[in-house]
């Protein structure tokens, strides 16, 4: 594997408190598993400014510590800009409006970076992670569950795709 070369990904949602920050959170967890934190830098964002300072919901936070993950609570959340575009190379949507809105204010001279979440999910049918922030405690729990699917075939992808000799 490739240690030369460091690999950046950007999850986006709404407001950048719910979904994006969970997938931060375990996708962080699963590459501090594999001792790949030098080679794999990782962010989240929102496209909309709703929550910018803000820490990720208290129930998403409660579901990460009660699945094993890092504490969330020391992220912030922030709008995505436009920049973002040129200094990820993945900037991962998790749900079809959030991508569109990315794909409406990227500059068409940058290279196309954008992938929805969920096609890297081994085995799930949902296309889109659902925003859980109306929803009961059971809608934390389901999205941890497809956060990890879809961060488990991301973090395969770059391994295969980027990290390969």
């Amino acid at each position: 594997m490739k240690k030369n070369k460091e690999i950046s990904v950007v999850f986006v949602c709404m407001g950048n408190i719910c979904r994006s920050p969970t997938a931060e959170g375990v996708f962080r967890h699963l590459v501090e598993e594999r001792n790949m934190s030098d080679v794999i830098h990782i962010d989240s964002a929102g496209t909309h400014a709703y929550h910018v300072g803000e820490p990720p919901d208290s129930r998403s936070q409660a579901t990460a510590l009660s699945r094993g993950v890092v504490n969330l609570g020391s992220q912030r959340a922030r709008k995505i800009k436009w920049e973002d575009f040129d200094s990820f190379d993945y900037v991962i949507a998790m749900d079809c409006s959030n991508l569109e809105y990315l794909k409406n204010i990227k500059d068409k001279s940058q290279p196309a970076k954008l992938h929805l979440f969920m096609d890297f999910a081994n085995g799930l049918d949902n296309k889109e992670v659902p925003d859980p922030y109306y929803g009961g405690e059971n809608g934390f729990e389901q999205v941890f569950d497809m956060v990890q699917s879809a961060s488990e075939g991301l973090l395969q992808h770059i391994i295969d795709k980027d990290l390969k000799n």
